[in-house]
């Protein structure tokens, strides 16, 4: 198989996966990557799956005051050169052709470090996340839920990765309210020290590892870029218990970190992911997700459902 994702050996030997690193790509050309592509994947995404605002956010912008724009999400799509907006399209993999993409471009990295299948190499609840990006926009201090390799399509990217081992940047207060509420962080111009700043272009990328903050900014044309993920099941246990421990703490319980109470992590665990099964069935409904992220996750957990009204038309 031709390698999709590309990176020097001695990468995934020495820094994967907890450490960031440079990776190259062979999707530049995929037809599935480009804006008409997008477009009709836009027409047939679920709303809840599409997230969009202004791309005029700042590094460190608070959630509730991110700007928006007066567009449809076709709209967005459609002149995005222009739109002055950002926009991800999420779980792209529920799209047979877009996981196709997705696990045969994770299959090539399993491949470069010895694996025959992407269980063997851990690459377990794979998802995309596909972005389109205005000019100069910038997606503020965030971090993630999931490993990522991020692949820049079309257009000039600044990406900068943050070291968190110490917890300096991000508390792990902050990093639950980031898996379970919103997903930006504070940022303080003193954290560049502890950063690595990015120059992407079309047919290059980065590993982002779990929970690493970044922040990212496109330059003078519009961007496309996919961000290919998994969760290995030590990841989908930490966040299992973020978002456990965010349920009880919004009722008035207070909790500790993940691995602070080995016993008690362990009751809330099986707790939680009974509860999950018990709803699975439910969230094949767009509806009945929002209601469930609500009750879960509490009543700012939809925030990107707060479109910008469309102005009215004169004499309407």
């Amino acid at each position: 198989m031709t390698a999709t994702l590309m990176a020097d050996e001695a990468a995934f030997e020495n820094l994967f996966p907890s450490k960031p690193f440079r990776i190259r790509h062979a999707l530049v050309d995929d037809p599935r990557l480009t804006l008409p592509a997008i477009l009709d994947l836009v027409k047939h995404m679920p709303r809840d799956r599409i997230e969009y605002n202004s791309g005029k956010a700042a590094v460190s912008q608070d959630p509730s005051t991110t700007p928006l724009v007066d567009l449809d999400p076709e709209e967005v799509v459609a002149k995005i050169e222009t739109a002055g907006a950002w926009m991800v399209l999420k779980r792209v993999e529920i799209v047979p052709a877009y996981r196709e993409l997705l696990e045969t471009a994770l299959l090539s990295a399993a491949e470069a470090q010895g694996y025959k299948s992407l269980a063997d190499a851990g690459f377990t609840d794979v998802q995309g996340f596909l972005f389109v990006s205005s000019p100069n926009s910038t997606t503020p201090f965030h971090l993630d839920s999931e490993d990522n390799f991020f692949v820049q399509i079309h257009g000039d990217k600044q990406f900068a990765i943050f070291d968190n081992e110490d917890r300096g940047i991000a508390s792990e207060d902050q990093i639950e309210h980031a898996i379970t509420k919103h997903r930006n962080l504070k940022y303080d111009e003193s954290y560049l020290a502890r950063g690595t700043v990015n120059d992407l272009k079309p047919g290059e990328g980065v590993f982002v590892p779990y929970i690493w903050p970044h922040w990212v900014k496109t330059k003078d044309s519009y961007s496309i870029s996919l961000a290919i993920t998994w969760k290995t099941p030590v990841v989908k246990r930490r966040n299992d218990l973020y978002v456990a421990n965010s349920m009880l703490r919004d009722r008035g319980f207070v909790q500790q970190a993940p691995g602070t109470n080995p016993a008690w992590d362990g009751v809330k665990l099986a707790a939680f992911r009974t509860l999950a099964a018990i709803a699975a069935p439910f969230r094949q409904s767009e509806g009945l997700r929002k209601f469930i992220r609500s009750i879960v996750l509490g009543k700012d957990a939809n925030y990107y459902y707060r479109d910008k009204p469309k102005a009215k038309q004169a004499g309407m």
